[in-house]
């Protein structure tokens, strides 16, 4: 399946790129999230009459996720879990706990934003956690896991 990229996807392409994807890429992620049309003659002459609107809305969405990114700049959170005296977790710490607690300092984070490679976090300790507020925005935000008393 073809279909026009109306934004930029990791991994994928940037505006305005006529790329392949698998049909069920297209059909259950791409088109109904409004980040790609299907490939075809008059979506194509749409989309390029459309152009500098699309491309308008891509530049204020990354400028909108610097904004963002500038306020995430030496944010740190601390989060108390139950723990064993030589610091293992019962249980983990991830992305939900951490989206939660920034929301709760006041800077709203979604779940999804937080990336986290080596998987979640089963000691206390201090932690840098990206997050991603864009396919070209990363911030890195200080965590700090400590036992609860």
């Amino acid at each position: 399946m073809e279909v026009i990229l109306l934004e930029k996807v990791k991994n994928l392409g940037a505006l305005g790129d006529k790329v392949k994807v698998k049909p069920g890429f297209g059909r259950n992620y791409l088109v109904p999230q409004g980040k790609a049309v299907p490939a075809n003659k008059s979506n194509l002459e749409a989309f390029e009459q459309k152009r500098a609107e699309y491309e308008a809305k891509a530049n204020q969405l990354l400028a909108d996720a610097q904004a963002r990114a500038a306020t995430f700049a030496d944010a740190e959170a601390t989060i108390s879990a139950n723990a064993s005296p030589e610091g293992k977790l019962f249980g983990s710490v991830g992305p939900r706990e951490i989206a939660e607690a920034f929301s709760a300092k006041g800077l709203a984070m979604e779940k999804s934003e937080v990336i986290m490679p080596e998987g979640a976090i089963h000691n206390t300790g201090d932690y840098e956690v990206e997050i991603s507020l864009h396919a070209d925005v990363r911030a890195p935000v200080m965590v700090h896991v400590v036992a609860e008393s």
